[in-house]
């Protein structure tokens, strides 16, 4: 996963389990998103030829199907965040 940032909003959450994942992600998602999201540290990964390029390919389908489903969630919840804070609030 990228770095963290100090002025980057937070882009996970609790969810009703009390489980720390990506906003729009199961837990299963999120998982399976953070571990796609990383370069493969296995031993001798640059070796495996075609198949693993093939292999790579698929996974990166995924990462993308995982992302976008997080973006779209992220962008919705970020939307109504700023609804929720721009409302006047009624002053008698």
């Amino acid at each position: 996963m990228s770095e963290p940032k100090k002025d980057a909003p937070r882009r996970y959450i609790v969810d009703g389990a009390g489980q720390r994942v990506l906003v729009g992600l199961t837990i299963s998602e999120t998982i399976e998103f953070e571990a796609l999201d990383k370069p493969d540290t296995r031993p001798g990964a640059d070796l495996l030829g075609e198949a693993a390029r093939v292999g790579q390919a698929k996974h990166g389908e995924r990462w993308v199907e995982l992302y976008v489903k997080h973006e779209r969630a992220w962008s919705d919840w970020m939307a109504k965040t700023r609804a929720r804070l721009e409302k006047p609030s009624l002053l008698n």
